[in-house]
């Protein structure tokens, strides 16, 4: 059995944000697309981490993200 991770999603101009959860262990992704293109990748440890860091980095509202199926 695949362990299910909850993935993120931002629309921001032509950039996407994506947070990806990992194992506990791991903590977050954050991923920044522009074009299609990943320009660049971050790990936090957790996914409120991840928000808070693409709030003062990329000016992302906390409460924008939308949790994608998987």
């Amino acid at each position: 059995m695949k362990d299910k991770f909850k993935v993120y999603e931002y629309l921001q101009g032509n950039r996407i944000f994506k947070i990806e959860e990992d194992y506990l262990e791991v903590g977050a992704y954050l991923y920044v697309y522009e074009n299609e293109r990943c320009i660049y990748d971050y790990l936090q440890d957790d996914i409120e981490m991840c928000k808070e860091f693409a709030f003062e980095e990329f000016n992302v509202p906390m409460n924008s993200w939308i949790l994608k199926e998987n």
